[in-house]
């Protein structure tokens, strides 16, 4: 099958076009025939190795972290699907690989493709949709009438979670540029901040939730905008103790993980508010919640730019501007 992947860690020039065999199934997989895949940061970080320390890949290794398309094998023991079933899926982090033909994925972390949704706009949900679902509904247990502020509004995470907190009946604030004041407000935005002009630190004041995309001191700005018991849910890091416990770190990594946290954790403390990362997982269950609301109309994914399955590189490069509204996908012919 044709697939984009690298051979080691590196650069954009790393990654390369090619043949690779199609994956063999386990008892409990799909085979998915791909149609669309989502292109996330997240996939130029993997390329760049800033994961290789906890989540050791194997080469070669196929980039791609969203998947939509069509199941055309199954395992012995699989019971929810079956063939010609429209799907769709963020595979667990240790089998990714959706810029490829075909992938192979647990039927545990696979969902129904809302009706509504073309594959397209079905591959550039999944990764962000439970972004924003594990830490404002799982972790944040977000309520009505509290204050949420959700860094980077105009991008992947932030335009879902928007929609996602105003579903809930939260007052949300968030940042953009500008000429994107309009495009947040739409989805649901109350408070808009211009990051360029504006510090958001003076502006906002007692919220309950942040959701932190931003590093380096954003951070602990954000920590201040928060009440005492409020709580921070960062998915840019730096990651914590409770993290390398969850996905069974070893010693050293475990103790690198509470060093390079233990600042922030410690302003946390001082401020009386909890800090916790977030580095999501594949879940087809929360996924097939979260179908409802797309097929309801409650939460529309928001694309951005689609890129021929031929031009993955470019869209690679195009994620990693920064400029992105929303989502960018590859499609297949």
């Amino acid at each position: 099958m044709k697939a984009f992947f690298i051979e080691r860690y590196g650069n954009k020039d790393r990654v390369q076009a090619g043949d690779l065999p199609i994956p063999e199934l386990r008892d409990t997989d799909l085979l998915i025939q791909i149609h669309a895949a989502g292109v996330n940061p997240l996939d130029n970080k993997i390329r760049d190795g800033a994961f290789k320390a906890i989540l050791p890949y194997r080469f070669p290794l196929i980039l791609g972290n969203d998947v939509a398309g069509v199941v055309v094998k199954v395992g012995s023991k699989v019971q929810r699907f079956k063939l010609g079933d429209e799907v769709y899926a963020r595979p667990a982090a240790d089998r990714i690989g959706t810029f490829a033909e075909f992938i192979a994925i647990s039927e545990a972390d696979v969902a129904i493709k809302p009706k509504k949704l073309s594959m397209a706009e079905a591959a550039s949900f999944p990764l962000v949709g439970l972004t924003a679902w594990q830490a404002l509904i799982e972790q944040a247990q977000l309520k009505k009438g509290q204050k949420v502020f959700i860094q980077a509004g105009s991008g992947g995470v932030g335009t879902i979670a928007i929609q996602l907190a105003k579903h809930v009946g939260a007052i949300v604030a968030t940042t953009t540029s500008k000429a994107n004041f309009d495009f947040v407000k739409r989805l649901g935005a109350d408070i808009v901040i211009d990051y360029k002009t504006e510090d958001f630190e003076t502006i906002l004041k007692d919220y309950d939730v942040v959701l932190n995309s931003q590093e380096g001191a954003i951070v602990e700005k954000s920590l201040r905008v928060l009440k005492p018991g409020g709580t921070l849910i960062s998915i840019s890091g730096p990651p914590d103790p409770a993290f390398g416990q969850e996905i069974g770190a070893k010693w050293p990594v475990r103790m690198l993980l509470r060093f390079l946290s233990s600042r922030i954790r410690k302003k946390a403390q001082q401020q009386q508010v909890r800090y916790s990362f977030l580095f999501m997982r594949a879940h087809g269950e929360q996924l097939s919640e979260l179908s409802s609301l797309i097929d309801a109309g409650t939460i529309n994914p928001i694309v951005d730019r689609s890129f021929a399955f031929e031009a993955t590189k470019e869209a690679l490069d195009y994620v990693e501007t920064g400029r992105v509204k929303g989502k960018v996908v590859i499609t297949m012919r």
